[in-house]
């Protein structure tokens, strides 16, 4: 819901990172492997509750996210990029709720779960609409510089992170935002498959 708000705020300073990055032969595909190892370095501090620890990892993932994609669009976007992107971003989305669970299991599993298990609907409607949006042509009005089409939704990647941040900051209250986030997810994998299905079908 967010994202494309987000985007907007952040596009600048990327754009001028990328430009540094790029000066030293950098490739986005570099940032986005490198920005996943930092990513699940993540894991450890979380089941360790260093949260603290924690927080930083995920905040250096997202802008790694953020730079690799801005530095694609200065050396060229590809659909192996592209596809290396997404899939290791949904990794690192699952791996946040795991490592609360390692943290606590007796207190955080099922919440942890419940939120995998909403991710897993977020994900596979977006990915699943985005392979039948590209064989179809159907271009998004939003995201035109992205490599595959991005659905929108209640809950994206802006409110994602900043539902990791608030975990992170408060993570006795993990099982409860968990829980309530992972509601939020339902409604967007709903409507998402609502729309997917009838955009689809009509056209």
């Amino acid at each position: 819901m967010l994202d494309s708000y987000s985007i907007k705020v952040i596009k600048w300073p990327l754009t001028q990172g990328a430009k540094l990055v790029n000066h030293f032969g950098v490739t986005a595909n570099q940032i986005t492997v490198f920005g996943f190892v930092l990513g699940c370095l993540a894991l450890p501090m979380l089941m360790l509750e260093q949260y603290n620890m924690a927080l930083l990892f995920i905040v250096l993932n997202r802008i790694c996210d953020g730079l690799d994609g801005a530095l694609a669009r200065i050396q060229g976007i590809t659909d192996a990029g592209g596809f290396l992107d997404i899939s290791l971003d949904f990794l690192f989305y699952s791996l946040v709720p795991f490592g609360f669970v390692l943290a606590n299991p007796d207190i955080n599993s099922i919440a942890g779960a419940f939120l995998i298990f909403s991710f897993i609907g977020t994900g596979s409607s977006f990915l699943a609409f985005a392979v039948m949006a590209g064989k179809r042509g159907i271009d998004n009005p939003v995201y035109k510089h992205k490599s595959l089409y991005y659905m929108s939704g209640l809950t994206e990647g802006t409110e994602t992170i900043a539902c990791f941040i608030i975990m992170c900051l408060f993570p006795h209250y993990f099982a409860e935002l968990a829980f309530v986030f992972g509601s939020l997810c339902w409604f967007t994998t709903a409507t998402r498959i609502y729309s997917g299905f009838h955009t689809l079908q009509d056209s």
